[in-house]
């Protein structure tokens, strides 16, 4: 969609695997103390609903949940899920890199992803996941992952009856799935809200890690709101919870036994669980589970803007009480956005009462959104909150372009940023599809501390268009801690914050 989100990867090696599993909920009374002559007779006391699990056992002082009892309830409405891949899925595979996945599988016990053929028309990849039945007539969400591709789909329930499934629907941008079983009064889940959770709350889930089926693990909410690389239309849940391939598509339930979330992801150097895991929040799948069942696609909003994290340095910049919200660095033109009235510089902090505390909450909020419908967007511009109404248009994929960095020309100083700046001729300008006027020849100091690199086109500064040497100086002038710099950048618009010197 056209809301973007710039970000700086660091260097270690990441690996997404699918993890998932249900966690239940739990309820059971504490064991009367015994009873003794000099102590009346205990007065009964009745049991909690299942809705609110009574706590069991201590860790320093602290009370902890019943997590079997939790799991006996929602345990049933958890399936495995299993899928054989045809050949005509995986030509081009590397003969050296399957023999050390066959010797890995085999070391371990696993089934060979290979299949029990490996011939032209055989099966030659077999795969394992996890799913959650979501009505009693036999819908059940998973990773799109999990399914994707598969020739043949086979659920598997916790008392080891088996059903054929058919795939309703996969979308690959939120890696949610849907899959359909012939079945009536099925157990279900309850799906919770997600934005309730809070870091610190347990969390259980239920799924079959390597093939290990209805393993149960648990922990706690690490924070909400993640963003991921490459991810840009989900807020992930991120965990403690112990996942490993095979979780993946899964539930994720909080203590009442309700569904927060899908077991997606785990950030790994090893392949394994590392204390990371990232989940879908339930909110933005049920979406799609919706549209995919209804339409069979999925249709998502958007505004047209690119947006970026509001750290202390621009909060400082733009005269925020705090870093929160989204910093909007370009607005396409002709796009909802511009439309309604957004304006670079803008900082987003709440769309139709959502409050948008991150910018990688943002792209979410958007897109669930249907095209056609007037959001009421909360903006902060000026040191003050303005309100603009914006008519969302369906996202469809768009192309970037990339801007000319071999323009020639005199380089001009502005000292106090530590850049070397020259202006854009108009057939410059042309050539590069840029609107700015002013190209970065040289950094230092403050300006490549902060990361503005030669090639880079100056279109504003704190969210003000400048078009001259001389305005950028007057720009800057007044600053005193800190300024943010728009830039173009290979098509993009960011800010960059900059410190004074």
């Amino acid at each position: 969609m056209s809301l973007f989100v710039a970000k700086r990867l660091a260097g270690v090696a990441i690996v997404a695997f699918a993890v998932g599993a249900c966690s239940p909920q739990s309820s059971v009374a504490a064991a009367p103390q015994a009873q003794t002559d000099s102590q009346p007779a205990p007065v009964a006391v009745p049991a909690q609903p299942p809705s609110s699990p009574q706590p069991v056992g201590t860790l320093s002082g602290r009370v902890l949940p019943d997590f079997a009892t939790l799991v006996e309830q929602v345990g049933p409405a958890v399936v495995n899920v299993s899928v054989v891949e045809k050949a005509h899925h995986v030509a081009g595979r590397n003969s050296q890199q399957d023999d050390q996945v066959e010797e890995f599988f085999r070391r371990f016990g696993l089934p060979s992803p290979r299949g029990n053929g490996g011939g032209e028309d055989g099966p030659v990849r077999q795969g394992e996941g996890s799913g959650f039945i979501v009505s009693p007539d036999g819908y059940i969400l998973t990773n799109a992952h999990v399914v994707d591709g598969a020739d043949e789909v086979t659920v598997r329930m916790t008392d080891r009856r088996e059903y054929p499934a058919k795939v309703v629907g996969v979308d690959k941008r939120t890696d949610v799935a849907v899959i359909k079983i012939e079945g009536k009064q099925l157990p279900v889940v309850k799906l919770g809200d997600p934005s309730k959770l809070r870091p610190g709350e347990w969390v259980l889930a239920i799924g079959s890690p390597f093939t290990f089926e209805n393993s149960v693990t648990a922990g706690i909410v690490s924070a909400t709101g993640r963003s991921m690389p490459g991810e840009d239309l989900v807020p992930f849940i991120q965990t403690d919870v112990a996942v490993n391939p095979g979780n993946s598509g899964g539930p994720l339930f909080n203590l009442n036994g309700e569904v927060v979330g899908i077991n997606s992801q785990i950030y790994s150097r090893s392949g394994g669980y590392m204390g990371l895991s990232f989940a879908i929040p339930i909110d933005v799948a049920n979406n799609v589970r919706q549209q995919l069942v209804s339409t069979g696609k999925v249709t998502r909003g958007r505004i047209g803007v690119q947006i970026q994290e509001v750290n202390a340095q621009f909060a400082d910049a733009f005269g925020l009480d705090r870093p929160r919200g989204a910093l909007v660095g370009q607005v396409v033109d002709g796009g909802p956005a511009q439309k309604g009235g957004i304006k670079t510089g803008d900082v987003i902090l709440s769309v139709d009462g959502k409050t948008v505390e991150r910018s990688a909450q943002l792209p979410a909020v958007i897109s669930a959104i249907k095209p056609g419908d007037t959001a009421k967007v909360d903006v902060w511009r000026d040191h003050a909150i303005k309100t603009v109404n914006v008519k969302v248009e369906e996202f469809k994929e768009e192309t970037q372009k990339v801007a000319n960095r071999d323009a020639e020309g005199e380089p001009a100083k502005a000292d106090r940023l530590g850049l070397s700046v020259r202006p854009l001729g108009a057939d410059e300008r042309k050539q590069a599809e840029t609107e700015g006027y002013l190209l970065v020849e040289d950094v230092a100091g403050p300006a490549a501390q902060a990361g503005v690199r030669p090639g880079d086109v100056i279109l504003g500064v704190n969210g003000k268009p400048v078009k001259s040497v001389a305005e950028l100086k007057t720009a800057t002038s007044s600053a005193t801690k800190t300024v943010a710099i728009l830039l173009e950048r290979e098509g993009t618009q960011i800010f960059v914050p900059i410190r004074i010197s």
